[in-house]
C-alpha cells in the first residue's frame, strides 16, 4: 500500500509551474484532513525539486515554512511568476490550482 506521504506527493506532482496549491487543498485530493500532516510531508520530500513542495502554501495565502528556508521558497515561487509581497501571494486565486 502506498503511504500518505507518498499519495501527496503523487498529487503534488499535478501541480504545473506558476501555480500554487494549499496545504488545505492537497489534503483533500489524497482524502484527509490531516493539513499537518501533509506539511509535514513536505518538509520530509526526498523528491525535490520534481515533486515541487513549494509550491504547497497555507491557505490563507502566506508562503509558510520551506525546509530550505522561507526566503528560498519566496525566490523560487517569484522566479515562476508568482507575485508575493511581505510573504503572502497577491492575488491568490490566480495561481490556484485545484485538484
Amino acid at each position: 500500500m502506498i503511504s500518505f506521504n507518498e499519495r501527496c506527493y503523487e498529487k503534488l506532482q499535478k501541480v504545473p509551474k506558476g501555480k500554487i496549491t494549499t496545504y488545505k487543498d492537497l489534503a483533500h485530493a489524497v482524502k484527509t484532513r490531516a493539513y499537518r500532516a501533509v506539511g509535514t510531508a513536505m518538509n520530509n520530500n526526498p523528491y525535490a525539486p520534481q515533486v515541487p513542495c513549494h509550491r504547497v502554501i497555507n491557505a490563507s495565502g502566506f508562503v509558510g515554512g520551506f525546509a530550505h528556508g522561507t526566503n528560498k521558497k519566496i525566490r523560487m515561487l517569484k522566479k515562476e511568476g508568482i507575485e508575493i509581497k511581505n510573504g503572502k501571494v497577491v492575488n491568490m486565486q490566480r495561481y490556484l490550482y485545484r485538484f
